[in-house]
């Protein structure tokens, strides 16, 4: 249901108090996005001339169901069926145009305030957001966890929402975690490379949560901020009681080889641009993101614009949105360790990504692990995440039936993933002192 067709009697935003925030920038980067839109639906009118070929060049996967398509037509008026075709493509353009200005415009903003800062040490805070548990013992007593989020977007995807927020929910659980909010790279971080941040920034950030709490804290790592945190946890075993890697990737080859290859072969042409600013910005990592599915953000845009925008469901949405919008760069030498390395020559996989010198082998893991692989992850491909579960002696698994993001926002989150977190955590998290 678009916009003119609500009823005159559907709710309403109350209009905002005071000067009106400024329009949104994304979906970010929008000229691809919207050049990738028009390309794909545009393409269904140039294609019509071939239903009417003798032989069209349809993909083989294809061809059964070119030709139930080419059946079905033949007793159609072709003129009717061109304007029927041409008037769909009309409206998905309208539709998202309507979806992605309407987004632009929503009044949400995002206003949950940061916890106290533990530590800073350059970009990078620590957020604890434990600290508001009542009474010092209180605080003292409940087992610290430290969560690594990805270096790419920002960590608040754990703290969203107050009714989505991961980090406040382990909080009045009765654990203590505290958040790595990296933060945008500044002159120091630019230069920073995967052993900079792993053996330098976060081993500090591991030993002020040890001062702050008087005890091994338990480890977290989601998406790329697993592989950090696994690699951490390999040279911090003795000062850690558990590791727990969420939608971690490990072999970057895998069920993903085309994309990966893709990615790689990204980097020459993004070298010039690295090496002016010292960083891969926010819409040339954004882009890559996309290739991963070029019609995604259409089809979200296409669908939110049927959405009344005083629903919760549409707060929802552009709540996420905001955060996927507000990424921050990635330090040069990290996004080519990460798009060459990782992405290229595979070697989280083959035994060749070191950190200090040392390979990163989680076969030499002797700490309690837990791997939770989403099932439905498209970012990070299932089998990718399985290949280090099985390199990681003795680790427990899960596969919820979500997302990658799904696993950590969406209305199914609190049972398939949160609890049984919380549950592995708190079982491990007992023990107090060094």
């Amino acid at each position: 249901m678009t916009r003119a067709e609500r009823p005159a009697h559907a709710p309403r935003p109350d209009p905002p108090k005071g000067p009106p925030p400024e329009p949104r920038q994304g979906p970010r980067p929008l000229p691809l996005h919207l050049m990738a839109a028009s390309l794909a639906w545009t393409s269904s009118r140039a294609g019509l001339p071939l239903l009417n070929s003798a032989s069209p060049p349809w993909r083989p996967q294809v061809r059964g169901a070119a030709a139930a398509l080419q059946a079905s037509l033949e007793k159609v008026d072709p003129e009717a069926f061109r304007g029927a075709v041409e008037r769909q493509l009309y409206a998905r353009m309208a539709a998202l145009a309507e979806g992605i200005l309407s987004y632009r415009r929503h009044p949400y903003r995002r206003k949950l305030p940061d916890p106290p800062v533990l530590w800073r040490q350059g970009t990078t805070r620590l957020l604890d957001y434990g600290a508001g548990r009542s009474g010092g013992q209180a605080r003292r007593s409940a087992p610290p966890v430290l969560v690594v989020p990805s270096l790419i977007n920002r960590g608040y995807i754990l703290d969203l929402a107050e009714d989505r927020s991961l980090m406040r929910w382990l909080a009045a659980e009765g654990l203590r975690p505290i958040l790595v909010d990296w933060g945008r790279p500044g002159p120091e971080e630019r230069a920073f490379t995967f052993t900079d941040y792993i053996a330098g920034r976060l081993e500090d950030a591991l030993d002020a949560v040890i001062a702050e709490t008087g005890a091994r804290p338990l480890l977290v790592g989601y998406c790329m901020g697993g592989l950090l945190a696994l690699a951490l946890a390999l040279r911090r075993q003795g000062d850690l009681e558990g590791l727990a890697l969420l939608a971690t990737p490990w072999d970057f080859h895998a069920e993903a080889g085309v994309q990966s290859a893709l990615a790689a072969a990204a980097l020459p042409a993004l070298a010039p641009l690295m090496e002016a600013c010292g960083e891969l910005p926010v819409d040339s990592i954004q882009s890559l993101f996309a290739g991963l599915d070029p019609q995604l953000v259409a089809r979200k845009f296409v669908a939110f614009s049927g959405l009344d925008p005083a629903s919760p469901k549409a707060a929802a949405f552009v709540a996420l949105e905001d955060w996927l919008n507000d990424g921050v760069p990635l330090a040069a030498p990290v996004a080519r360790e990460c798009l060459g390395g990782w992405y290229g020559e595979n070697t989280p996989a083959r035994g060749t990504w070191r950190i200090a010198g040392r390979p990163v082998d989680p076969s030499r893991l002797a700490l309690p692990s837990l791997c939770v692989i989403p099932a439905q992850d498209r970012i990070v491909p299932p089998a990718s995440a399985r290949a280090l579960a099985e390199m990681i002696p003795g680790t427990e698994t899960m596969t919820p039936t979500l997302g990658h993001i799904g696993m950590v926002v969406s209305a199914g989150a609190g049972e398939r993933v949160w609890r049984p977190l919380r549950d592995w955590l708190a079982a491990r998290g007992s023990r107090r002192g060094r």
